[in-house]
This record gives structure tokens, C-alpha cells and sequence, in this order.
């Protein structure tokens, strides 16, 4: 199942750079380049609710099958309309909406799946083990779609997406265990509202939904913008976004190694703030620098900041609820973390074009040293985890 994830997230990275560099091709707009995330994110953010109560419900393995579908056939399309060069940015969008509502239910399923795979002590482990699955996509996929795109085209990334779906579906195919939920006469709304009942009573996990939806609002922009830097800033073409592409992601596999190689560590709570500090300081500090070099030095701290501090928040998520609940408390953590990433790309979209996008991004990282201080220093109940 980790290789047939990992492959899929590689082919998904190979086509999002040929995407997005595309778009950028045809319009020349930071605000659509901001508005392909945030179709993504949109039905997320929507229908993630709804997706956690069926993961309580359903078998999560059929669910995660169903998404994988929806999101091939998605690349089916556009690597045609790609190939017979009549695509168009509305193509892209709507494309990204789709996806977007294929991994409304997908996401909750598989992230309630993986406390069924392994003890509640390794729990911190094997999360972050599944992030470097999707961060060394990161790093690979740009590289591996840099190549496909000098010797294979556009329509290659898209292709090549398109067959890596193919993997998951099979590993969720042979994969044994079964989740078998309890038989309930609740209506969906009302297992929604016990969701957020379990969360009220959790001062700490109110904290920790917070955190999710400031650090995808806040960091995520950074990398939505990289195209704008490789262009404006650095006057270089799509080679130069695949290596900065990469370099935030070989920072996130970083990242998400020294989590796993410290296992259950204690004071998580406060290790994820301090890590949230950093990240801050490191999307400021490259959103400030002038060289490529510097640059890509930030990228890799940042990248590697970013994915300790979600890899703990989201152990700490997992680690509070309990087994029942968790598809449905999972889910409003994934409505918020989800959430925060059309909030902060839309919100970026509207200043790059008048502040520039180094500006906006070095105040986006000056916001989350403030926001993870406040946690820190002031509401302590996420730091005394």
C-alpha cells in the first residue's frame, strides 16, 4: 500500500508541474495560478465532513478505491485534451475541482486506515514514514517531471499520472485488513454534531484544528508561488521551478525522517510549535532572498520545518481520539487544515499582483512565528502536550 501511495503522489507531482507551469504559460495570472489550488481544496473543504461520517460507516478501502478513480480518470481527460493541444486554462480548474472532490473522501478514509495498521506507540512513526511517501514525491516527481517534460512533452506528465493510479488501486485490492463499523441508526447530521461535540470537549484539540488551518493558510502559498519566483525573481524557466520544487521537498523527506527517528517523543505539543517558528522564519527569509542558492537553502529548512510540525500536530490529533470517532474527527481536522490552503492562496492571490509576491510571502511567514509564539507563550494547551 506505502509504494502503491507513493507512486501515485509521484505521478500527481509530475503532472502538478507540467500544470501549473502550463497555466502560467497560457495566462500569465498570479490569480489563476492561486485559483488551481483553491478548486482543488474547494470540495475538501466542502465535503470532508461528509467524508469522515462514511469512513465511520463504510469499508475505508472501498472509499479510498472510489477516489482513486475519480482522480484517474480525471488525468485520462486532461492528458487527451492535452495531447490534441486544445486544452484550456477552464480546463485545468475544472479538472482540479473533480479531483478535489474524489479526495473530500478519500482523505479521511485513508488517514482513519492507518491506526488500523499499526500499535498506538508507533502511531508518531508511521505517520511520519506515510509523509515522506508524499514528500519524496515532492522532491522526485518535479525531477522525474522535468525529465518527462524535455524528453516526453506535457502530455507525458499527464500519461505518466495517469498509469501511476493504477498502483494504489491494486495494493487497496490485495490489502486484508478490514475495517468493520458498527451498525448505527444516526442520521448523518447527528454523527457530524457528535464529531464536534468530541472536539469541544478538547480544549487542546481546538488548539491543534487552529494550527492546521494557520499552517496550510500561511505555508502552502510558498509553493504555489514558486513558478512567479523562477520567473520574476530568478528570470529562469521550468527547470528552475522543478528545482525549487525539489528542494522543498527533499527538505520535507528530511523533515519527515527525523520525526520517525525520534519516535514517541516526549513534549510533542511543544516540538511542533517550535518547528512552526522556524517554518515561519524560513518562508520569510526566502521570500526576502535575491539568491538562487539562498533560496534553496531556505526552501530545504523550510521544507523540512514544515513537515516536522505537521507530521507532530497530526500525531497529536490521531494520538487524543479514539477509534470510533476518528473518521469524524479526523475529517473537521481536515476541513480546517484543507481549508486554510484556498483561504491562503486566494488571499495571496489578491496581493501578489499589487505587492509582489516576495512581500506577501515574507509577511505570510512573519504571521506564523506570531501565531506559534501565541501558542506557545500565551495558550499553552497545545504546548503541554
Amino acid at each position: 500500500m506505502w509504494i502503491g501511495a507513493c507512486t501515485s503522489a509521484i505521478g500527481t507531482w509530475m503532472q502538478l508541474l507540467a500544470q501549473g507551469w502550463l497555466i502560467w504559460q497560457l495566462s500569465h495570472s498570479a490569480r489563476l495560478l492561486a485559483l488551481d489550488p483553491i478548486l482543488q481544496t474547494i470540495p475538501i473543504f466542502l465535503f470532508s465532513l461528509l467524508g469522515g461520517v462514511l469512513a465511520d460507516r463504510f469499508e475505508r478501502r472501498h472509499m479510498l478505491m472510489f477516489s482513486q478513480c475519480v482522480q484517474m480518470g480525471v488525468a485520462l481527460a486532461l492528458t487527451v485534451l492535452v495531447g490534441l493541444h486544445v486544452v484550456k486554462v477552464w480546463h485545468f480548474l475544472c479538472g482540479s475541482f473533480i479531483s478535489g472532490f474524489g479526495q473530500a473522501f478519500g482523505g479521511p478514509a485513508y488517514s482513519a486506515l492507518i491506526p488500523t495498521l499499526v500499535p498506538k506507540e508507533d502511531m508518531p512513526n508511521a505517520i511520519a514514514l506515510n509523509s515522506i511517501q508524499f514528500n519524496a514525491a515532492v522532491m522526485v516527481g518535479p525531477a522525474l517531471g522535468g525529465l518527462a517534460l524535455a524528453k516526453l512533452g506535457n502530455t507525458g506528465c499527464f500519461a505518466l499520472n495517469t498509469l501511476s493510479f493504477l498502483f494504489p488501486i491494486v495494493a487497496l485490492m490485495m490489502l486484508t485488513t478490514r475495517f468493520q463499523p458498527e451498525k448505527t441508526t444516526e442520521t448523518i447530521l447527528d454523527s457530524m454534531k457528535q464529531g464536534i461535540g468530541f472536539i469541544r470537549k478538547q480544549g487542546a484539540m481546538q488548539g491543534l484544528i487552529v494550527l492546521g488551518f494557520c499552517m496550510t493558510a500561511l505555508a502552502v502559498p510558498m509553493r504555489t508561488f514558486l513558478p512567479v519566483f523562477a520567473d520574476k525573481v530568478f528570470h529562469h524557466g521550468v527547470e528552475t521551478n522543478a528545482l525549487l520544487l525539489s528542494m522543498s521537498g527533499m527538505g520535507s523527506v528530511v523533515g519527515a525522517l527525523a520525526v520517525a527517528g525520534l519516535g514517541n517523543v516526549q513534549r510533542k505539543g511543544r516540538v511542533a510549535l517550535s518547528m512552526l517558528v522556524s517554518l515561519g522564519a524560513t518562508i520569510a527569509g526566502f521570500a526576502l532572498s535575491k539568491s538562487l542558492i539562498l533560496s534553496c537553502i531556505m526552501l530545504f529548512l523550510s521544507g523540512a520545518a514544515m513537515m516536522a510540525a505537521f507530521a507532530m500536530v497530526i500525531s497529536l490529533v490521531q494520538l487524543i481520539v479514539s477509534n470510533e470517532m476518528r473518521g469524524r474527527v479526523i475529517s473537521v481536522y481536515n476541513f480546517a487544515f484543507r481549508g486554510g490552503m484556498p483561504m491562503g492562496n486566494f488571499a495571496a492571490g489578491l496581493f501578489v499582483p499589487h505587492y509582489g509576491a516576495p512581500a506577501v510571502l515574507a509577511a505570510n511567514g512573519i504571521a506564523l512565528v506570531a501565531v506559534a509564539l501565541y501558542f506557545l507563550l500565551a495558550q499553552r494547551r497545545v504546548a503541554a502536550l
